[in-house]
């Protein structure tokens, strides 16, 4: 309780995922008076985690399993808040219905059961990307790769590039799986399928939706070599909010 005011402060879960994890924590707890903002947070977990400000013009911040637009938002009892850098492109979780789905997986993932799942008879084509772990990156070997994925929200990103998709393609039905945890070389890590009555929108549909997901879906790859390891931030970010910089005390 807050002296004199008879108010709780709010107690609020803190995540951090990819690089930021290691830098700071699992998950931590804040607790803030009332009226804080994810600013203030934010200005407080980077004091207490010192190692994070190497991140801190490019960490993104998530408040319920939303991107946090705006820093001002203030926080509320319960609230979970999230701290990632870029993202980087058990058993299946699965969202929407029979025809569009969303999946995280920690398994092998079958390229052609995918692309079959997404095949109504009035569409004329399928268009399929298979994303998988490549051996060399600029010179260096890689031994395999580490996928992590802030879950909850990651469907929920899938799921609202599937609704984008739909309205900017004449496209029937979008898939999307993503494979977490350690994915070896030459194995798939992400698969896109999108069908459409005309192949055009088809292909157009599943370039726009796999630059997006690099851009916006918390998912982080680190790469395994021979000499270290390294995280991979992506080369986009969602649109920083108009006074984010000045929050963060840049």
């Amino acid at each position: 309780m807050n002296e004199g005011t008879g108010e709780r402060a709010a107690r609020v879960r803190v995540l951090f995922f990819g690089a930021a994890r290691e830098a700071a924590a699992d998950e931590a707890e804040l607790t803030l008076e009332k009226g804080e903002t994810a600013g203030a947070a934010f200005g407080r977990l980077l004091e207490q985690y010192p190692d994070l400000r190497r991140f801190r013009s490019s960490l993104l911040v998530a408040v319920n399993q939303e991107y946090a637009r705006d820093l001002d938002v203030v926080l509320q009892d319960g609230d979970e808040l999230a701290l990632f850098p870029p993202v980087s492109g058990g058993a299946a979780e699965v969202e929407d219905d029979a025809q569009d789905f969303y999946e995280l997986t920690t398994e092998p993932i079958d390229v052609g059961s995918v692309a079959r799942r997404v095949v109504p008879r009035r569409c004329g084509a399928t268009v399929t990307l298979d994303g998988y772990a490549r051996e060399w990156t600029k010179g260096r070997r890689t031994l395999y790769l580490v996928y992590e994925a802030y879950a909850p929200m990651a469907l929920a990103e899938m799921r609202r590039l599937g609704e984008e998709a739909h309205r900017r393609f004449d496209i029937a039905h979008v898939g999307i799986v993503h494979r977490t945890g350690r994915t070896e070389i030459g194995e798939t890590s992400v698969v896109i399928a999108v069908s459409a009555p005309h192949r055009r929108a088809a292909f157009e549909a599943c370039e726009w939706a796999i630059r997006e997901l690099k851009r916006t879906v918390p998912i982080w790859k680190k790469e395994f070599f021979d000499d270290g390891e390294v995280w991979v931030e992506g080369e986009f970010a969602p649109r920083a909010p108009e006074g984010e910089d000045a929050a963060r005390g840049s």
